[in-house]
């Protein structure tokens, strides 16, 4: 994550210039290149003008959120310098020929790497052969392919400061997806699953737990209620991730009751005494086009931990981050060298 600019409340971060740091000298036998994922993944236009149609769902404790994130957002964006605004975020490409883009680059990256593990020890990123096929990894790396529980059991005797997770939450429109077409959808979970993961051994004394939740009350409730006190984990706030188009406006409307919002959350819990996290912190920046490719939050994380170096472990990653053990089925796919270009 870059930090672009921020208030005590809100954080403005560019996902794109941090993955671009991370590869801007990539080791390949004795030279480096410096490799910038496709300027199309980050070019998400404003789409407020969409109308959608859907009754909305009455959903108190959503609509009484949305209206504390959209006075978090219009206070934050009047702050923001206005020769900054102007020159943060300058491509833009048609939503359609993004969305294209980005399904294609989904379909190119189906590879099948169960039981497969490895790493960068290194402190350079490597662009790396793995069967066949060629990986940017970032340095001191580790990544674990396969069941999140059967991965979690293999990593038994590591400990790790922060543990951050992204769950394939259950839902209607990815079970649609799977039935229009396979290659776009993943093995979704049942928040009694996501409970039952084995990951309480592999906490350290003092732990930051990260959880990506939809705005689904009944996910919030699990996390607070059932996999949070399963795993041990007491909760202490709630962080909102904003998605902004290239103009800096939200990509879509702010709903009314449970229609579609332009925030995600990340519900955070520790274990042990830990340094107090503020609740309702807003962090926004531009989408990425590609599934489940969220901004990573370590810088923001790190100022809570006492380690300047925390362990991290990331559950159900589909790319890769420095200092980090991903974990999941498809931790290398947008680690796959057809998403970058050399520079």
């Amino acid at each position: 994550m870059t930090l672009l600019f921020n208030t005590s409340s809100a954080f403005l971060i560019s996902h794109s210039e941090y993955i671009s740091q991370i590869f801007k000298s990539v080791k390949v036998e004795n030279e480096s290149h410096h490799y910038l994922l496709s300027p199309k993944i980050f070019a998400i236009k404003n789409k407020m003008h969409e109308i959608n149609n859907k009754r909305p769902r009455k959903c108190d404790e959503v609509l009484k959120e949305t209206g504390i994130i959209r006075e978090l957002y219009q206070t934050f964006l009047t702050k923001i310098p206005e020769g900054m605004r102007e020159n943060i975020f300058q491509d833009d490409y048609e939503t359609a020929e993004v969305r294209e883009h980005s399904k294609r680059l989904f379909e190119l990256t189906q590879f099948d790497y169960n039981g497969l593990k490895g790493g960068n020890n290194s402190d350079d990123a490597l662009k790396c052969l793995i069967k066949d096929e060629y990986f940017l990894i970032p340095p001191k790396s580790r990544f674990l392919c396969g069941c999140v529980k059967e991965q979690s059991k293999g990593l038994a005797g590591n400990k790790y400061d922060i543990v951050i997770a992204d769950p394939p939450w259950w839902n209607k429109y990815i079970r649609r997806l799977k039935s229009a077409n396979n290659k776009m959808s993943y093995s979704m979970m049942y928040n009694e699953d996501i409970a039952s993961i084995p990951v309480k051994e592999l906490f350290a004394d003092k732990c930051l737990v990260v959880v990506w939740c939809t705005n689904a009350a009944s996910n919030i409730d699990a996390v607070k209620n059932l996999i949070f006190p399963q795993w041990g984990v007491k909760y202490m706030a709630t962080w909102y991730w904003l998605k902004l188009a290239v103009d800096l406006e939200p990509i879509c409307s702010f709903g009314s009751g449970c229609k579609k919002q332009p925030y995600e959350r990340v519900i955070i819990g520790c274990v042990g005494e830990m340094k107090e996290i503020p609740d309702n912190i807003l962090f926004a920046s531009v989408p990425s086009a590609l599934h489940s490719h969220k901004p990573p939050l370590l810088d923001l994380l790190q100022k809570f931990t006492d380690n300047k170096e925390p362990a991290v472990l990331e559950l159900f990653a589909r790319y890769l981050l420095p200092n980090t053990t991903s974990v999941g089925y498809e931790p290398l796919k947008w680690q796959h060298i057809s998403l970058y270009e050399k520079l």
